[in-house]
């Protein structure tokens, strides 16, 4: 992480293992804040914890995603469940609202209520991550392949391409 700090390599997390005992997404993130003094963004949250990890919610879609085979090959987008939406309605908003702390325009948007589109919350997020400022989080659980698919489609939509990366400059090793 330090080493991706000294060369402004941008980044995303990904919580592993939330299907294990002990998981915990907010403690992660709260983990990524403490440790590494980075800015991290939850782009999602988990439905169900440990054994009963079952999907996720995302945050910026908010629709469910849910793996019921035992690879996760066929991930199943649905409805969120009536029990969780008062929960990811508040975390929906918290995430619009660090999305939009990180440029001006959609900041004055935010404070004057004026909606603000998927659209927009990916260009902002999609350039503050370019820039360093923030990090997106995601979770899942890699060895049954639950939540792998949405992270590589983050990797498309926040990290840079190569053309949105500075050339190299190297140095001439004999001067």
């Amino acid at each position: 992480w330090r080493q991706a700090d000294r060369y402004g390599v941008p980044r995303i997390c990904f919580a592993n293992k939330m299907d294990r005992v002990g998981a915990s997404y907010d403690r992660t993130i709260e983990s990524i804040k403490q440790r590494l003094g980075a800015n991290p963004v939850a782009m999602q949250m988990p439905i169900g914890m440990e054994g009963s990890f079952k999907g996720v919610i995302d945050l910026m879609t908010m629709k469910a995603v849910f793996w019921d085979d035992e690879l996760g090959k066929d991930p199943r987008e649905a409805e969120i469940p009536v029990d969780l939406k008062t929960e990811a309605d508040e975390r929906h908003h918290t995430m619009v609202e660090r999305i939009a702390e990180l440029d001006d325009e959609l900041t004055v948007k935010y404070l004057e209520g004026d909606e603000i589109s998927n659209a927009e919350l990916k260009t902002a997020l999609r350039k503050a991550v370019i820039e360093s400022r923030v990090a997106p989080v995601f979770c899942g659980s890699s060895l049954r392949n639950k939540g792998v698919q949405l992270v590589l489609d983050a990797v498309i939509d926040y990290l840079p391409s190569p053309l949105d990366v500075p050339a190299i400059t190297g140095t001439d090793p004999r001067t």
